[in-house]
């Protein structure tokens, strides 16, 4: 599922060739990927310019004039594409002036919707990954008595992470996915802390990871899979200690950690 790096890459890649450019048309024709009426959505956003495009945690979110918002979550296998060739996958086809969005999504996961008010399910999450300071990351911990890896994946708590870099920073920062995030020293959270803005960092950089589906609006693949320390990495050596990566299940995901690097 495209996190934080993949989305901010979409966003990124995106916002150059849309910004400024008014809706002509919008077409669904798949309902499940659709939030309420196609044709309300299609009626609504005729007519309306795309005045930004951002990233609001792993929500693709387009500011409409003279007002609304379109805003994507890309699921499991979503993909905006930029100029793209309509194929059995295309949901949505979204034409502007001077070029054509599409919306793909091979399992359908991934949801599309027009709101004229930022609708209340996407305000309410946690403060953004990236931006929310230390202080305030630390005092939200402190109330949070399950696992750490679980906290990590709940978007109430910080906006952006999923599997891949939770697994990533909690190997950075030598903490065990299964330790109780309320009981972590202030030491521990200052060090997963910087691990989670390093890491997102550092997959910005590289694009995001593309180990199933995803492409940026230009269908270019990330390469931050290759950096991976832990994740998916079951059964090979931990690059600091040599001891085996294992896997278990937290919040019902795969989760990956060295046994000897990571302490509770």
């Amino acid at each position: 599922m495209p996190e934080l790096p993949e989305v901010e890459t979409v966003v990124r890649s995106l916002a150059p060739q849309v910004t400024g450019r008014r809706i002509l048309n919008a077409e669904f024709s798949q309902k499940r990927v659709l939030r309420g009426d196609a044709g309300d959505a299609a009626r609504m956003l005729g007519g309306r310019i795309i005045q930004s495009v951002g990233r609001h945690g792993k929500f693709i979110v387009f500011t409409l004039r003279p007002k609304g918002f379109l805003i994507v979550h890309l699921g499991m296998t979503g993909k905006l594409l930029w100029n793209g060739e309509p194929a059995k996958h295309t949901h949505a086809i979204f034409t502007l002036n001077g070029g054509t969005l599409l919306y793909n999504d091979a399992r359908q996961f991934g949801r599309i919707e027009w709101a004229e008010e930022m609708p209340e399910r996407v305000r309410k999450l946690g403060p953004d990954a990236l931006s929310v300071a230390f202080e305030d990351f630390a005092d939200l911990l402190k109330k949070r008595k399950s696992r750490i890896k679980s906290v990590l994946l709940n978007q109430t708590f910080v906006r952006g992470l999923g599997n891949i870099y939770a697994d990533e920073a909690l190997f950075r920062a030598g903490i065990h996915p299964l330790a109780i995030g309320s009981k972590l020293s202030k030491e521990r959270v200052r060090k997963l802390y910087h691990a989670i803005r390093e890491v997102l960092n550092e997959a910005i950089d590289r694009r995001g990871s593309s180990i199933s589906d995803y492409v940026d609006s230009d269908g270019n693949r990330g390469s931050f899979q290759a950096l991976h320390r832990v994740y998916r990495r079951t059964g090979e050596q931990c690059g600091v200690c040599g001891t085996a990566i294992r896997r278990t299940l937290v919040a019902q995901r795969g989760t990956h950690f060295c046994p000897k690097c990571q302490k509770r």
